[in-house]
């Protein structure tokens, strides 16, 4: 889907989004955030949420958005060529099944979203199953790209259904380019979700930022046999959510170590070569202007954290950062900085 002036748009590959502004050349648009910046994005990058052309149309019956039913199959989440970055461990076959709780600290109500994790340099074709009775049903059909992760599925408490047993198909291949033969993989797996309710089910992982419950389809090129999530029966059960709330595929990102604690220091004389001629509400406007650069600079930057000394003196500068703190950035969190380095003239902000 293009991306044009007006539209709503979710970022693929980090938080946050807004709506395009303006069309810069053809591979970047002007996205305005919800605190009124302009971000240059990349086209590719933007998930169309809402169209201009559907914020236009007249008043009437709602369409409703796609779903995953019983009876359907989604479309493939693009048509567009993507540029396969491969690795060198991406050679062998890597696959899992991967669940995370919509709310960790609330297991007992959650729902669980269910993704499909290649961790690959080849593409897979996968068919997604369920079992009625005896004969199995198709949830989800589609091609999953190299090193990426594809939302198929969510399981949830209120309903009961038929998913006491899935099946996970797939053929693995390259495109334009020779490849190794990898042989067709069938894993079945029978899901009875008493571990979904235990906090320690969930755990830190390779391929999502948050605690997930991980089962290993392919690893290094042997598939796993026949996998039990436990052997004691309780609810199962499986509702369908609209697609175009979630992304349908993003790249894997192996963890990395935090990034080091940003300093910036705001006295006036670190930031001006002189203060000839300015009056305090003047330096003070300049002091808030390069605390408001350093945050839009590291807005995409989650769990970074800011230390900015503004000294102790009468409190104005401490006081106008936490103010807009509270009012323009209300998801950062903010605290005293180390009273052994700063005393009381710093405060440390983490982007969230």
């Amino acid at each position: 889907m293009s991306v044009k002036t007006g539209d709503k748009v979710r970022f693929l590959n980090a938080t946050g989004g807004g709506t395009v502004t303006r069309i810069i050349d053809k591979n970047l648009v002007g996205v305005e955030d919800k605190d009124g910046f302009e971000i240059p994005v990349l086209m590719r990058e933007c998930v169309v949420i809402e169209s201009s052309e559907s914020k236009n149309k007249p008043a009437g019956k709602p369409t409703p958005a796609p779903t995953l039913s019983k009876d359907t199959t989604p479309a493939p989440a693009t048509g567009e060529k993507v540029e396969v970055v491969e690795t060198p461990s991406g050679e062998k076959l890597n696959v899992a099944l991967a669940f995370l709780p919509d709310e960790l600290k609330s297991l007992q109500n959650t729902s669980f979203d269910c993704y499909l994790v290649n961790d690959s340099n080849y593409f897979l074709f996968v068919n997604y199953m369920n079992k009625i009775d005896k004969q199995w049903k198709s949830r989800y059909t589609g091609e999953i790209e190299p090193n990426m992760k594809i939302f198929v599925d969510e399981i949830v408490k209120e309903q009961l259904n038929d998913l006491e047993q899935v099946c996970i198909q797939f053929i693995a291949y390259k495109q334009e380019k020779p490849f190794d033969l990898k042989n067709p993989v069938s894993a079945d797996i029978r899901i009875e979700v008493v571990k979904f309710y235990k906090l320690h089910s969930f755990k830190e992982n390779d391929y999502f930022d948050e605690d997930a419950l991980i089962f290993p389809l392919v690893r290094n090129d042997v598939p796993e046999k026949s996998l039990h999530v436990d052997a004691e029966e309780i609810e199962k059960a499986i509702r369908e959510k609209q697609l175009s709330e979630r992304p349908q595929r993003m790249p894997i990102y192996q963890k990395k170590e935090p990034a080091p604690v940003i300093e910036v220091d705001l006295h006036a004389s670190e930031l001006l070569d002189s203060l000839s001629g300015l009056g305090n509400a003047e330096i003070l406007n300049y002091q808030m202007e390069k605390f408001r650069e350093v945050l839009q600079e590291n807005q995409f930057k989650k769990g970074q954290k800011i230390i900015f000394i503004h000294g102790k003196g009468e409190g104005i500068l401490r006081k106008n950062i936490i103010d807009e703190l509270k009012s323009k950035y209300k998801n950062y969190h903010y605290q005293d900085a180390s009273f052994r380095e700063y005393g009381y003239g710093a405060t440390m902000v983490t982007i969230k």
